[in-house]
C-alpha cells in the first residue's frame, strides 16, 4: 500500500513539475507563426472585402512584422520593435467590418494550421486590445 501511495505521489510531482508550454509553442513556434501569418496573406489576398486596403502594401514587410508581433504577444521571446499599432493604423479609417474581416481570415488561417480552438481563442484574446488602436484611426 506505501509503495503504491508513493508512486502516486510521484506521478502527481511529475505531473505538477511539467512545464506549461506558452501559446507561441502551441501555434507551432517560429514555423507555425510564419506558416498562419502565410495563411493569413493567402486569405487576404483572396477576400474582396480587405484586398483594397493592401494595395501598395510591401508584403514581405507586413509579414516579418505581423510574424514579429505575433511571436512578441505569444509569449515566444520576440520583443516587436515595430511602429505601434496606433501608428500603423493612423489616418487609414479601417471600419469594423474590415476588421473583422481580417480576425474571420486569420481563424480561417489557425484552422488550416489545424491550431486547436482553445489556442485560437488564446491569441484572439491577446490580439483584442488592438481593435482600439486599428478602428478608425
Amino acid at each position: 500500500m506505501r509503495t503504491l501511495l508513493f508512486l502516486m505521489a510521484l506521478l502527481m510531482l511529475g505531473c505538477s513539475a511539467t512545464p506549461t508550454s506558452s501559446l507561441y509553442q502551441k501555434l507551432g513556434g517560429a514555423q507555425g507563426v510564419d506558416a498562419i501569418v502565410y495563411e493569413l496573406i493567402v486569405n487576404i489576398a483572396r477576400d474582396e472585402r480587405v484586398i483594397d486596403r493592401f494595395k501598395g502594401v510591401d508584403i514581405e514587410r507586413f509579414r516579418t512584422g505581423l510574424v514579429n508581433y505575433i511571436c512578441s504577444v505569444s509569449g515566444g521571446g520576440c520583443e516587436y520593435t515595430g511602429e505601434s499599432m496606433q501608428v500603423v493604423h493612423a489616418g487609414h479609417q479601417y471600419t469594423d467590418t474590415e476588421f473583422n474581416a481580417i480576425v474571420d481570415n486569420l481563424i480561417k488561417a489557425m484552422d488550416r494550421r489545424n491550431v486547436p480552438t482553445r489556442t485560437q481563442n488564446s491569441l484572439l484574446a491577446r490580439l483584442a486590445p488592438d481593435y482600439q488602436n486599428v478602428v478608425y484611426q
